[in-house]
């Protein structure tokens, strides 16, 4: 085995035994490639379902247009009503969250509906520029979030949080107790401290096979890695909450369906090479799926639960 590899796979335990209540993102490290498990299980805990209101929390500096993109991504996740030509397209944001959909309707859950309820601005840097991960989830409970929902917490790059690059680029966890719980997610952005780890592959790897770098389809590297690390966590936090829900392996150490095909975005991928991806012919940005307003996305690929196999639409 690469030394690469080893070096990866101890920092993933290392992350799990210092935080093993949080799901860490598998995009930490996306040059190595982890093959896809065959199933995960479903553990009979709790889901997010039906109307998912997400609010963010934008902590340092992010321009308008950055923090647009962010925000249309998730308007396309569940977008309002569209001409059935749109909604028959294969290639958009919808279509790639339809997978997390299925796993809820395996489990006779509701479809979900994602909300974008609001969204905070700490440019200041209210608690400092360095930040532990009780802070983090602190900076979550602030947002107010509704049972059920998703406080989201993205750092600007001049931002060090303890643990970002040198185990994970976000994670996913809960705050409050039933009836009143909801899920957070932290990402932040790598642009300035590490996007050979968080930014693949809008960067050079810094741990295993290299590749073509690829121009990031919105032309911000550091934002278009937090879509990506995101999209990840999302899924994660969705389709497992709380610990109970689908995973594969140990509780303290899940594979969640947002981690199963890490370092896939399209066909043919392998370590080092994302695989045969769009390519937008004015800017020559890499994408594998669009959003509202034209926008043009990298999302990882997901394990379909029916098929048991990587794919970005379902």
């Amino acid at each position: 085995m690469a030394s690469s590899t080893l070096l990866s796979l101890f920092l993933l335990l290392l992350l799990n035994f210092l935080y093993p209540s949080e799901c860490a993102a598998s995009r930490k490290l996306t040059a190595v490639y982890h093959p896809p498990a065959t199933v995960l299980t479903f553990h009979n805990g709790a889901l997010l379902e039906g109307s998912i209101p997400v609010s963010i929390l934008w902590y340092g500096r992010f321009s308008p247009s950055q923090r647009a993109i962010v925000a249309d991504f998730l308007l396309s996740l569940t977008p309002p009503h569209r001409p059935s030509t749109f909604a028959a397209a294969a290639h958009t944001v919808a279509r790639w969250w339809r997978t997390v959909d299925l796993y809820l309707q395996k489990a006779g859950r509701r479809r979900t509906r994602v909300l974008f309820a609001n969204q905070v601005l700490d440019e200041a840097c209210s608690l400092g520029r360095r930040l532990s991960r009780r802070q983090i989830a602190d900076l979550a409970r602030g947002l107010g979030v509704m049972p059920g929902g998703v406080a989201l917490v993205l750092t600007a790059a001049d931002v060090a949080v303890d643990g970002f690059c040198s185990s994970a680029c976000g994670l996913h966890s809960s705050i409050g107790q039933e009836p009143n719980r909801a899920a957070y997610i932290w990402v932040g952005d790598s642009a300035a401290q590490c996007p050979g780890q968080c930014a693949w592959p809008f960067h050079e790897p810094v741990y295993g096979p290299t590749g073509p770098v690829l121009r990031a389809p919105n032309l911000d590297v550091g934002l278009d890695g937090i879509v990506i690390n995101l999209a990840t966590l999302l899924a994660g936090a969705v389709t497992n909450p709380y610990g109970g829900g689908y995973f594969e392996g140990h509780p303290a150490m899940p594979v969640e369906v947002g981690a199963a095909c890490a370092g896939v975005y399209g066909q043919g991928a392998y370590p080092g090479y994302a695989g045969k991806l769009r390519m937008d012919l004015k800017t020559r940005g890499s994408y594998n799926v669009e959003g509202e307003k034209g926008r043009k996305y990298l999302v990882p690929a997901l394990l379909n639960p029916i098929s048991h196999s990587c794919s970005v639409t379902a």
